[in-house]
């Protein structure tokens, strides 16, 4: 399925400023408590998988993704996601990756089997990009590439249209990848709300 070794690179930021949009509906405190739940849920989907690398944008985010079991790279000056997902991308490359899986942290309903899923897209021949669209923003919750290198980072508002244009200006094949356990992340109040009514124990 996979040309070379595959890993899967999970970008987590210091839980400490991690969901300030979500300041209106949520205490720091609860902020905190979200953000280092998602985090360990998408290390515990993604070392189900593959090989994991964890680009951790404070120490403490770095020892949860130990404690879990990943590979950690942390961020001495963190300076948003694209340059994290950079770094990761350099730092698996050094450990031979053939093709890596940029994903966020806060995804409340990954799990190993919505990762499998994606990953079976993969199942061609040549360069390629798997773009998992964030629900009704045009952004990009992960994105697999293949090989990891050679290609710039778009992440962020309306990224995934950005990801397609460069994925053709490469020459790599693009599919989009649609799947419930991927499109949800908690950015905003209203996130919370649809995160409660696909998982009522949240």
């Amino acid at each position: 399925m996979h040309q070379g070794t595959l890993w899967i690179v999970v970008l987590i930021k210091d839980f400490s400023t991690a969901k300030s949009r979500l300041s209106p509906a949520m205490r720091p405190d609860q902020r905190r408590a979200l953000a280092e739940m998602t985090a360990a849920r998408a290390l515990d989907a993604a070392l189900a998988v593959a090989s994991t690398l964890a680009v951790c944008g404070s120490e403490e985010s770095a020892r949860l993704a130990r404690t879990i079991g990943a590979e950690v790279l942390v961020e001495q000056s963190p300076g948003g996601q694209n340059p994290a997902a950079r770094r990761g991308l350099d730092d698996v490359l050094q450990r031979g990756a053939g093709s890596a899986l940029l994903l966020s942290s806060d995804l409340p309903l990954i799990d190993p089997a919505g990762l499998r899923r994606l990953l079976a897209r993969t199942d061609t021949d040549g360069p390629l990009v798997v773009a998992a669209p964030a629900v009704g923003r045009q952004g990009t919750n992960a994105l697999y590439l293949r090989p990891p290198g050679d290609f710039e980072l778009h992440f962020g508002a309306a990224s995934l249209p950005r990801f397609a244009a460069e994925a053709h200006r490469r020459g790599r094949g693009f599919l989009v990848h649609d799947d419930p356990s991927l499109a949800l992340d908690l950015d905003e109040p209203g996130d919370l709300s649809a995160w409660r009514v696909l998982e009522p124990t949240a």
